[in-house]
């Protein structure tokens, strides 16, 4: 039995896609699975659908199916909010924040494989978004980043979009170091868009 709550069992399921849009998720047989009686199991399901993960199904709870507008309107929220991250870190990030942002960008770059450098990359934006100094707003990607985990499928370990992932970061980090606000979010815009746009096209050719 995992020392884990039911909630953060289920929500690593669904993210990680061992539950994928479409599951039924029965109490009862959930609760087997888990190893827990029904109720933490009933609120646990409870608290996922608030978060938009699920939503109830007949029998209990359904992971959530979602459309591609649907799909397409969680990606340009996630544009908004990254940056508002952005200019907030360029105003309000301590010199802690700026070493952990280098130091992690530099260690990003010289990973030694690809799948390493992207999750790098990632833990590099999760950084970002401490540095900004805004709970609301972390709190707020947290839900959206579980949203789009769900559909995400292998992302992009090109050497371009790595090389794009780089120059891209490496504006933003500038634009942070030197407080200008408004640089670091035209900065990120320009990021998320074509992340946004690489992801979109790789769906359609996935459903073609």
């Amino acid at each position: 039995m995992s020392n884990e709550s039911p909630y953060k069992q289920l929500r690593d399921r669904i993210v990680g896609q061992t539950y994928p849009p479409g599951t039924e998720l029965i109490p009862a047989t959930v609760g087997v699975e888990l190893g827990v009686s029904r109720t933490p199991v009933r609120e646990a399901l409870h608290r996922l659908e608030y978060e938009g993960l699920v939503v109830q199904a007949p029998r209990g709870y359904r992971v959530r199916e979602r459309t591609g507008e649907e799909l397409l309107e969680i990606f340009d929220a996630r544009i908004a909010l990254e940056s508002a991250v952005a200019f907030s870190a360029a105003t309000r990030r301590s010199e802690i924040d700026l070493a952990r942002l280098t130091r992690m960008f530099e260690t990003a770059i010289a990973a030694s494989d690809p799948e390493t450098s992207l999750r790098q990359h990632s833990d590099w934006h999760h950084a970002l978004r401490a540095a900004a100094h805004n709970r609301t707003i972390e709190e707020l990607m947290d839900r959206l980043d579980a949203q789009m985990a769900v559909y995400e499928t292998e992302r992009s370990q090109s050497p371009d979009n790595l090389a794009q992932i780089e120059n891209e970061h490496r504006d933003i980090l500038a634009a942070v170091v030197a407080g200008d606000a408004e640089a670091a979010r035209t900065a990120m815009i320009a990021h998320q868009v074509r992340t946004r746009d690489l992801r979109i096209t790789a769906a359609a050719a996935r459903e073609a």
